[in-house]
């Protein structure tokens, strides 16, 4: 399956960075996975992300995602991201996401298309969203002991099937 240029450019897989935050709480010793208790906080001042990312029939590439968050008056948080991806220019991307539940976050991002829905399973995030092109987007994030960094991991699916991958590490700065 081919992807036309603009679509492949829109997936971005490395810097469809998502913002359900990991908090910093460090990890109990008898737990794989760190829990978190203040979710949209790991996103707030300055984090970056290294990613590769994979797209159907072209070769890996490196992506390097900046952002800058701010926990606004009603509690929501607003992302700043610069997403450099190898040989394209520089992009941004504006996230805005709210919990609305325990566990449960929605909000939105300049390349969705629709809201952007995600929800804490087993210590871990989901989100998922849709992009132009008819893709569907679904990101892992992971807590990583020490609560300063989380792993990522990004699939996306066109008409049932795997596009595009992407896996990489969130960390604070």
């Amino acid at each position: 399956m081919q992807l036309s240029r603009r679509t492949s450019g829109s997936i971005r897989l490395g810097a469809l960075t998502a913002v359900v935050a990991l908090a910093s709480l460090p990890a109990a010793a008898t737990s794989p996975t760190p829990r978190m208790s203040a979710p949209l906080k790991f996103f707030e001042g300055k984090t970056e992300m290294l990613s590769t990312v994979k797209v159907v029939f072209k070769s890996p590439y490196k992506s390097v995602t900046t952002g800058n968050g701010k926990i606004l008056d009603d509690g929501s948080l607003s992302l700043v991201q610069k997403v450099r991806d190898e040989n394209k220019p520089t992009e941004s991307r504006h996230w805005r996401i709210k919990q609305i539940a325990a566990g449960r976050y929605a909000g939105t991002m300049t390349e969705a298309i629709g809201p952007v829905q995600a929800e804490e399973v087993g210590g871990k995030y989901r989100f998922r969203f849709r992009l132009k092109g008819n893709l569907a987007v679904e990101q892992w994030l992971t807590p990583l002991p020490g609560g300063q960094a989380a792993q990522s991991r990004i699939s996306v699916r066109k008409a049932g099937f795997k596009v595009a991958t992407s896996e990489g590490v969130i960390r604070r700065v």
